[in-house]
């Protein structure tokens, strides 16, 4: 009985990893898209150059 509770568990631990590290990814695609439009769509700054659409 042991025994399959420890593999039950462990198939449910590396189930949850695995969601968990396919969520990140796609939200790592999405960050990356989202970061690289930036330097697409930036606003003009004053004097008709190119500004930084970021703050920092």
């Amino acid at each position: 009985m042991v025994p399959l509770l420890l593999v039950l568990l462990l198939a449910l631990i590396l189930f949850g990893a695995g969601f968990a590290l396919k969520a990140l990814w796609w939200i790592a695609v999405i960050v990356l898209v989202l970061w690289l439009l930036g330097f697409v769509v930036r606003p003009a700054a004053g004097g008709g150059r190119r500004g930084r659409w970021y703050r920092w």
